[in-house]
């Protein structure tokens, strides 16, 4: 069973940016389609981006597109959020989750492994 440890989250001015990482522990992160989800206070948890197992194709949220960028490189078994433009409303506890079945489902219902999570603080 892979593990999944963030890490990168803190405090950022608005307009500031962050890279989150996500490393994952066992030798079948390639398998896993990755994603990454964040939940603010009082809301449910949302989907903000998603990459295949190749890395050969993305996704992302409306409110993130133009913003932020997924990547992963399954040498080092590591995802990556690039977070640029940050705005208030993106404060939030950002997980990274991984997902063994095909498909392009990116609801939360949806993942399989899920790590610990990272406050992403972003001031106005």
């Amino acid at each position: 069973q892979v593990q999944l440890v963030e890490s990168g989250g803190g405090l950022v001015q608005a307009g500031g940016s962050l890279r989150l990482s996500c490393a994952a522990s066992g030798r079948t992160f390639s398998s896993y389609a990755m994603g990454w989800f964040r939940q603010a206070p009082g809301k449910e948890r949302e989907f903000v981006a998603g990459i295949s197992r190749s890395a050969s194709s993305t996704s992302y949220a409306e409110s993130v597109k133009g913003r932020f960028t997924i990547s992963r490189d399954n040498a080092k078994n590591t995802m990556y959020l690039q977070m640029n433009s940050l705005k208030p409303e993106d404060t939030a506890v950002y997980y990274c989750a991984g997902r063994m079945r095909f498909g392009t489902n990116w609801s939360p219902s949806g993942m399989d492994i899920w790590g610990k999570g990272t406050l992403v603080t972003v001031s106005s």
